[in-house]
């Protein structure tokens, strides 16, 4: 929504509607499918094959939730016609959660049915957006439901092909799909995002992948004999999720500024990796406690997630902080020092796994601390 104040237009404040939240529920099953994936552990190691089925199996949902996200922060109009394309988007969304399978082949055609109808729904809600918006308005909508069928069309000749060609064409729809606004900020950057009702959206699927991390508390909680390292272990735990819970909520809420006009393009898909360590930290706390995994790969799982999200919480946040309150190199490398001292000597020293969640509980504290 946009109101016009004198000859300079205002950006209007846009809110969360109650069928946007609706939606975010099927996106919870989704995620704890996708997670699940990372727990097929054997002979103490996670196959690379492993790593790529989440991979594979979790971009498509991202990608799902925001193609639709994006439509609502720039046109959404809590409305009958707009609440329609809303509940039959719900609908496919439920047929691909179903399907989600690391067996791709036995589900592939629901899941090919849920991704592709999601997206085609929201390329055509693009091209029926009203003739009412402005100029500008009607210009992006219209370049966007227009190109966005080149990776439908892509992702749907996959049909006619068996194997793993049949993959490599689906995939190659969605890398076209992810990398056309990429290539159209010229249309994106006149019809920039409401950026606080984007990062309040983006807070809301954080809050999904941060509940995975309490549901990995509650595994550890119901699957040991409560001895005092296991209560030890799941405390310690508890409060690393409170810590990334403060330093991402705190960040967004008081140090990031909403009045900045962008594409949204940071936010966008700076989070696909933040969403992704997260998914890794929920599934390496798991691992973690059951010694599923040799100690030295172990350690390079739940320290690269750490990393990962360090880094990538970081890039995020640094673009849309005030200048006054971004993090100086020098803290940045602090923290970066800190995590390769812990690595370091675990891998020369070998520590019990509450030691090691414990230090990882740590580092948040202090990452939290210093960025908050």
């Amino acid at each position: 929504m946009r109101a016009i104040k004198g000859s300079a237009e205002v950006v209007a404040e846009k809110k969360v509607t109650w069928l946007e939240l609706f939606y975010d529920l099927l996106f919870v099953a989704a995620v704890s499918k996708a997670n699940h994936v990372l727990l097929h552990s054997s002979y103490g190691t996670i196959s690379v094959e492993y790593l790529i089925k989440f991979v594979l199996i979790f971009i498509p949902i991202w990608w799902s939730w925001v193609g639709q996200t994006l439509f609502n922060n720039r046109f959404g109009q809590d409305i009958g016609t707009h609440r329609i394309f809303m509940i039959f988007q719900l609908f496919f969304v439920l047929i691909m959660t179903a399907s989600l399978s690391v067996n791709f082949d036995r589900y592939y055609i629901p899941f090919f049915v849920g991704y592709i109808g999601s997206r085609a729904l929201t390329a055509i809600q693009y091209l029926t957006v009203h003739k009412s918006n402005r100029t500008h308005q009607r210009m992006t909508a219209k370049y966007l439901g227009t190109y966005f069928w080149i990776g439908i069309v892509i992702s749907t000749s996959s049909l006619f092909f068996d194997s793993w060609i049949r993959y490599a064409i689906l995939y190659a729809g969605i890398a076209v799909d992810i990398m056309l606004p990429l290539f159209s900020r010229r249309y994106l950057i006149i019809t920039p995002t409401h950026t606080h009702h984007l990062l309040e959206r983006f807070g809301l699927f954080t809050l999904i992948l941060i509940g995975e991390s309490v549901i990995s508390i509650l595994t550890v909680l119901q699957s040991s004999s409560w001895t005092w390292t296991s209560i030890l272990f799941a405390l310690f735990t508890f409060v690393l999720v409170i810590a990334m819970w403060w330093q991402y909520f705190n960040n967004l809420e008081r140090k990031v500024s909403k009045e900045i006009q962008t594409a949204g393009q940071t936010i966008i898909y700076g989070h696909l990796f933040i969403y992704v360590s997260m998914g890794f930290i929920a599934a390496s706390i798991q691992l973690l406690f059951q010694q599923q995994l040799h100690y030295p790969l172990m350690l390079g799982f739940i320290f690269g997630s750490v990393l990962l999200y360090f880094i990538s919480t970081s890039f995020v946040f640094h673009r849309y902080r005030q200048k006054h309150t971004r993090l100086r190199a020098c803290s940045l490398a602090v923290l970066l020092g800190l995590l390769g001292c812990l690595y370091a000597l675990d891998n020369i020293f070998y520590v019990p796994n509450y030691v090691v969640i414990g230090e990882m509980m740590m580092f948040f504290i202090i990452y939290a601390k210093v960025t908050t």
